[in-house]
């Protein structure tokens, strides 16, 4: 009974497994629903979405599954300076290329992201098992009004320092965030670029540093990297870049093609150049050219690249894509996320097998 232990005992699913939250298009109700329904965990990334969106995503998954699913919020950001005219300027020019080659004009002016309390608001509305969470901590009313919804809690570590930080604010489990996930950086008691520690090296020392259940992140993607999570002490792994080819996923055509293509020693890099914060994603041309350009703090860079890689996703044109993925091995093309949960489940199974 290697799938049963106290991670899936307290949310309640069969597999020791967690479908990311895959901000900006790859989490839809229909990924979210099918990862539940194989029995692990759906989550929802919710995080760039106004209250509305959020509500409605909500109910649609509820409408596909009757298991427990969780969504995904990102923590409040300290307040930081505003940035002048003059860099607003200097960030909106480094753009202007490609912002020519996608038929732009002007980039827009900075904005940020919807309001938490309203996101949170619309999601309890229509009900779900598991709040989590990234970029620092929730603050503390947000917090205990999830524990008395019932809601099973996960925050974010990138260091056993942050996840020490999260078991004394009251989460119910750890996700460690290792140097090879794509996506976003969780960090947030530091800068990012001193929290890269790997997955194998941290989830030993979140499970040494904390007494809640720990989830493994980054890079795991097959049953070897699940089992090898279980080995070091997690309670479960979070995969995402295995799901970002998957029929259900809602990434863009280029992004997918892109995604599940060959892989190379350089595949991926870190880059703040299309949100402002520090991200892995594969490498392409606006990674490249962008290295050392001047950008805008997090979210407001966001806003500037975002209609920049709507364009190009309808354009087919993965180069000026936030090709967002993490080091593991890449993805399965067109494949059902329940034929990639059951692949997961086997595959740990076998190799748990052959170390006994």
């Amino acid at each position: 009974m290697w799938n049963r232990n106290d991670f899936t005992r307290l949310v309640g699913i069969e597999w020791p497994i967690i479908v990311a939250p895959m901000a900006g298009g790859p989490s839809t109700p229909d990924l979210v629903a099918a990862a539940s329904n194989a029995g692990a965990l759906g989550s929802f990334a919710a995080g760039y979405l106004p209250p509305d969106a959020v509500r409605d995503a909500v109910r649609e998954i509820r409408r596909r599954t009757s298991r427990p699913f969780a969504v995904n919020f990102f923590a409040p950001l300290p307040a930081e300076r505003a940035p002048s005219p003059l860099e607003v300027e200097r960030a909106q020019a480094a753009l202007r290329p490609f912002r020519d080659e996608a038929g732009l004009g002007a980039p827009p002016a900075p904005s940020g992201l919807p309001r938490l309390d309203e996101q949170l608001d619309a999601a309890l509305a229509e009900g779900f098992a598991a709040l989590s969470f990234t970029f620092g901590i929730l603050p503390g009313p947000v917090l205990e009004r999830a524990r008395r919804a019932g809601l099973v809690v996960m925050g974010t570590a990138t260091t056993d320092t942050e996840a020490g930080l999260l078991e004394a604010a009251g989460v119910h489990a750890v996700v460690a965030q290792g140097a090879e996930a794509g996506g976003h950086r969780g960090t947030f008691a530091g800068p990012p670029e001193r929290a890269l520690i790997g997955t194998m090296a941290l989830v030993p020392r979140v499970v040494r540093r904390v007494k809640v259940p720990v989830v493994a992140a980054g890079g795991i993607g097959d049953g070897r990297g699940l089992a090898a999570a279980l080995v070091l002490g997690a309670s479960a792994a979070q995969l995402g870049t295995a799901f970002l080819a998957a029929a259900e996923s809602g990434a863009s055509a280029p992004y997918k093609k892109a995604v599940a293509g060959p892989s190379g020693d350089d595949r991926t890099g870190l880059t703040r150049a299309f949100t402002g914060r520090l991200a892995r994603g594969l490498r392409n041309r606006f990674l490249e050219r962008m290295e050392g350009q001047p950008v805008l703090p997090y979210p407001l860079q966001n806003s500037l690249t975002q209609d920049l890689r709507q364009a190009a996703a309808r354009g087919g044109n993965a180069e000026l894509l936030s090709l967002w993925a993490g080091q593991g091995p890449a993805p399965r093309a067109g494949a059902a996320c329940a034929d990639i949960v059951l692949s997961l489940v086997r595959d740990a199974q076998a190799a748990l097998e052959g170390l006994r």
